[in-house]
């Protein structure tokens, strides 16, 4: 099976990843949006988590990594629900880990230990195995994290095509570590991260969307339209319930979200205050045969780092005109 990615290029995957890409727990990532309510403000803004776990399967790929975690890397998403973290705010899930919460069962309940089953891998190899190239804590690099930041600014035109080709060859792991060679492309890599955390994420319009789509979804969960098992269906499904209920007030809430909007940045006068986590950068360098954190040799990257934390305690003061 041929795979053309628009960040990675193409690649032959083996039968087992090719069967897991054709089953359901897969197929269902291509109607669950990255960014949540986002493509609902704006439908340029749709990178699906279909397209982001094939991203993070092949940057394993194309790191070295083992068969295994190319399949942790490509399962490692199955359990996000509708709306991806717009959930966790619905719920009132501080840490926004409701889908790590619920990865197990949803996979123990899916075709997924049977396709493993059949080419001699384990179910348990996913839920028990290390794997340090998929994920590290912050502020280390991982390829969910790069991928993710690479696909959205690419597809939104934040960063170009060319950038993205010179940035990803300085990418190489070290004692299972992923690691930038040079203090210039990790530079370019944290400017890059902000841009999707603060410029993208924390976007008037984003925060916007989000705010009315939280809303939208704890009345309709109050008013019994939707339960908590439908954000396992996808992100259309899901708003389907609501727009055929025919109650007036989740569909004028529903309506808020779609139309055109004219917002600004106001920490006097606003309607809308979102804070999410923070999320800071500083991958390691190996740069003049040394290997340190970002921050410990560039100032430039340091700074970048103290102005993300401010701004991400701050959070966002959105006013509607």
């Amino acid at each position: 099976m041929l795979i053309k990615d628009e960040i990675y290029g193409e690649y032959e995957v083996e039968s087992v990843l090719q069967d897991l890409l054709q089953s359901k727990p897969i197929q269902r990532l291509k109607g669950i949006h990255q960014g949540g309510a986002s493509y609902l403000v704006n439908p340029k803004w749709n990178v699906t988590r279909y397209e982001h776990s094939i991203g993070v399967m092949l940057l394993i790929r194309r790191l070295g990594g083992s068969i295994e975690e190319q399949i942790a890397g490509l399962l490692h998403d199955v359990s996000h629900t509708a709306f991806s973290h717009v959930i966790d705010f619905v719920l009132e899930n501080e840490a926004e880990d409701f889908h790590e919460e619920i990865f197990e069962e949803i996979l123990l309940q899916s075709e997924v230990p049977q396709i493993l089953k059949k080419y001699d891998y384990s179910i348990d190899m996913i839920f028990k195995g290390e794997f340090p190239l998929l994920e590290q804590p912050l502020p280390l690099l991982c390829a969910d994290r790069i991928d993710y930041t690479l696909r959205d600014l690419y597809r939104y035109n934040y960063i170009t095509k060319d950038e993205v080709e010179v940035f990803l060859p300085s990418l190489c792991v070290n004692d299972s570590l992923i690691c930038i060679k040079g203090i210039h492309h990790a530079e370019w890599f944290v400017q890059a991260y902000y841009k999707e955390v603060q410029d993208f994420f924390m976007n008037p319009l984003n925060v916007y969307g989000y705010d009315k789509l939280i809303k939208l979804l704890k009345e309709a969960l109050r008013d019994k339209v939707i339960t908590k098992d439908d954000f396992l269906l996808t992100d259309e499904e899901v708003l389907d319930k609501i727009r055929q209920s025919g109650e007036y007030e989740l569909n004028r809430r529903y309506e808020e979200i779609i139309k055109p909007v004219n917002l600004e940045e106001n920490e006097n006068e606003y309607e809308i205050h979102l804070k999410g986590k923070p999320r800071l950068i500083d991958p390691t360098v190996i740069d003049n045969h040394s290997i340190a954190a970002a921050s410990e040799i560039s100032s430039a990257v340091k700074e970048m780092n103290e102005r993300a934390k401010e701004r991400a305690l701050k959070g966002s003061y959105i006013k509607v005109i």
